[in-house]
């Protein structure tokens, strides 16, 4: 690790000489700029009391994309390091650090803060200092700032003006260091018990079975105890906690510390001791497992009556008319389709976890939040309702003969494909804890789940496949088939409108000219295509490809645009921030926090229904409720990173925050009797 550490600390003295950025009171090293990390020196009681003191405050504000440290920080980086000159009578105790994040950046840990964050101490006043007496703090203090690919030493002279008196607090200074004491660990009140065997740490930690805790992990303060980039399994037996890891190098033995997150930003500080351990029980990951597994499928099946599923699944409906009475035609399909659904889920899980793995910040649905992937689903959404309509036919697309027609196991895969992309993002009933369990278990047993929720998906067309009596309801093919291909077409074109209306959510004018384009440039190449075969001539494939070159260049000049600058506030819904969360509850003030996207249709319908009724902002304004919102139509870190710690991985989330109460999490299919019942 410390090897690391000079390698990193020297390349950041380097970067250094050349970066520079506005903020306050901190300077980056060798007077190369304003620091990536405003610092400010904050006291809570400007007149401390002689004999009792006060808490005084490193306020760090980083700017959006860069990070500070904590005082171990992991792989890479370094802590804060500061030398106090203090008046006669005033001492500063050691700093007291939050709970970290953290940050995974080639295979390293990291162990970090990426949004505002308080580093504290206590001062105090000795008893014989007289009241009035003028108290000058002075601190010269150094820290690292960084994004993923650069690091700057910064320091800062920061001075506080204070005079010994009655120890007044003002209320807002007070709910701004109650807010702040929260994110630090608190002591564990009993020992925890270590035990090293074969290169493997196992730590077990006094914890009530009934006490909650989501994305638990161990952030060791003892060198060597433990690798930071490993992988921890964590398991409850009773009113234990088991944490199992890979051991570091270097570790002396005896007494060890740490902390241990058990929620966002929450944590105790541990001491162990040596002692015998068991090992993790597999029946209790299998059990998770198991209990995941059943989530994902019975999530799958629900999504299959989602209204963001439903104009993909009038093709397979056609599909599966025409295969009619020939059973084994049936059967082919629907396990073609089968196996289409649960290879996207596969391969959208498996890039998920991956790109996780190289230290991305992403949730599920995260191929939804890039405009690229709007646009390409645009232009086949365009094409399946073209082809749909009549205005061409051609077998490589969705909606042409081979996928929609009889005996065409082909088209059921790819509809299953499709019906897998579009539909999955939205995280229905049993679905959001199986998917946030999923990114926290082995690779093997997560892609188990990503493939349980593709079975749950397709279930209903392989029970109408492999019932013959489900299956013989089913209308016989005829004449209607045709006119209904057509009248599918409708919903595919007002999805390819609802596309087009994300698109303009999400890049705005300029990227819906380009989504726009592309289609009208792809639209004419198929036109053109349709009327070619309709005439029995050759060479409309040549267009047809020409069309697409021109759509790959429009779709890498799609502009990018940072989310964080696009959260504001609405009205009277506050634009989610989790500094401004852990002040309105430190003031016990109740809280409606939601997480929200524009391609969520369960998220829109939500709102619709129940969040925008006017009974419900009534009943929430006679309350003093602030409504709080996370909007998760493009990618966001903070936002993947709370909803993690709320073990989801996608939207929609709706907490409710009663007045000095932890978090309750409500149905994700709200009614406006559902919200104002909580605060009736």
């Amino acid at each position: 690790m410390r090897i690391f550490q000079v390698i990193f600390v020297t390349l950041a003295m380097l970067a250094g000489l050349s970066i520079a950025s506005p903020a306050v009171q901190a300077q980056a090293a060798f007077g190369g700029g304003p620091a990536h990390i405003a610092a400010q020196l904050m006291a809570e009681s400007a007149a401390p009391a002689p004999g009792k003191g006060t808490t005084i405050a490193f306020a760090m504000k980083p700017e959006k994309g860069w990070h500070g440290y904590w005082e171990n920080p992991g792989d890479a980086g370094l802590g804060m390091t500061v030398t106090w000159t203090l008046p006669k009578g005033v001492t500063i105790g050691a700093l007291r650090y939050p709970v970290p994040e953290t940050l995974l950046i080639s295979g390293l840990m990291n162990h970090v803060y990426e949004g505002p964050y308080a580093v504290l101490a206590n001062l105090g006043v000795a008893p014989d200092v007289a009241a009035g007496t003028r108290l000058p703090i002075r601190v010269k203090a150094e820290w690292l700032a960084c994004t993923d690919k650069i690091c700057v030493p910064e320091s800062g002279e920061l001075a506080l003006e204070l005079v010994a008196g009655d120890g007044k607090v003002v209320p807002a200074m007070q709910a701004r260091f109650d807010g702040w004491r929260s994110h630090l660990p608190r002591p564990l009140g009993s020992e925890a018990t270590y035990q090293i065997v074969d290169g493997k740490l196992r730590l077990s930690v006094p914890f009530p079975a009934d006490a909650q805790a989501r994305e638990v992990h161990l952030f060791p303060l003892s060198d060597g105890l433990a690798r930071f980039a490993a992988a921890q399994k964590v398991s409850r037996e009773g009113d234990r906690l088991l944490v199992e890891t890979q051991a570091g190098e270097g570790f002396k033995g005896g007494a060890a510390q740490a902390v241990l997150r058990t929620g966002d930003h929450v944590g105790f500080l541990l001491s162990a001791k040596p002692g015998e351990v068991a090992e993790i029980a597999a029946k209790g990951l299998a059990g998770t497992i198991l209990l995941a597994l059943g989530g994902a499928i019975l999530g799958g099946l629900l999504l299959n009556v989602m209204p963001c599923v439903f104009p993909i699944l009038g093709l397979k409906a056609l599909s599966l008319a025409k295969a009619g009475g020939d059973e084994r035609a049936a059967r082919r399909e629907a396990l073609a389709y089968t196996l289409g659904v649960i290879v996207a889920c596969l391969a959208l899980g498996g890039l998920l976890l991956g790109l996780r793995a190289g230290g991305a910040a992403l949730g599920w649905a995260f191929q939804l939040q890039r405009p690229e992937i709007i646009i390409l689903l645009l232009l086949l959404v365009t094409a399946i309702a073209l082809n749909l309509a009549g205005l061409f036919d051609l077998p490589a697309f969705g909606g042409g003969d081979r996928l929609t027609r009889q005996q065409g196991a082909a088209g059921a895969f790819w509809t299953g494909a499709l019906v897998a992309f579009v539909a999955t993002p939205c995280t229905g009933p049993f679905m959001g804890a199986a998917m946030g369990t999923a990114l926290v278990l082995p690779l093997g047993a997560a892609l188990a789940i990503f493939a349980g929720l593709g079975l749950g998906l397709a279930l209903p067309f392989l029970l109408l496949a492999y019932l013959p009596a489900l299956r013989n309801r089913l209308p016989r093919p005829g004449a209607w088939v045709g006119r209904l291909q057509r009248i599918l077409s409708i919903p595919m074109f007002l999805t390819a409108l609802g596309l087009a209306w994300l698109l303009w959510r999400q890049r705005g004018l300029e990227g819906l000219s380009i989504g726009f384009f592309a289609v009208l440039v792809f639209g004419g190449a198929l036109a053109f295509y349709g009327e070619r075969q309709r005439s029995g001539k050759k060479g409309g494939m040549t267009w047809l490809v020409g069309a697409a070159l021109i759509c790959v260049v429009a779709i890498a000049s799609v502009p990018y645009a940072d989310p964080r600058l696009q959260h504001q506030d609405e009205g009277n819904v506050v634009a989610f921030d989790a500094e401004k969360l852990d002040g309105l509850r430190a003031a016990n003030k109740p809280v409606f926090l939601y997480f929200t996207a524009d391609w969520c249709l369960t998220c829109k319908a939500n709102e619709a229904a129940a969040i925008e009724r006017a009974e419900v902002r009534a009943a929430f304004e006679k309350a003093g409720v602030t409504v709080m919102m996370g909007d998760w139509t493009n990618a966001d870190p903070a936002i993947t990173r709370f909803l993690e710690a709320q073990g989801r991985s996608g939207v929609p989330l709706y907490l409710w925050y009663a007045p000095g109460k932890e978090a309750q999490t409500l149905p994700q299919l709200l009614t406006p009797s559902t919200l104002t019942g909580l605060v009736r």
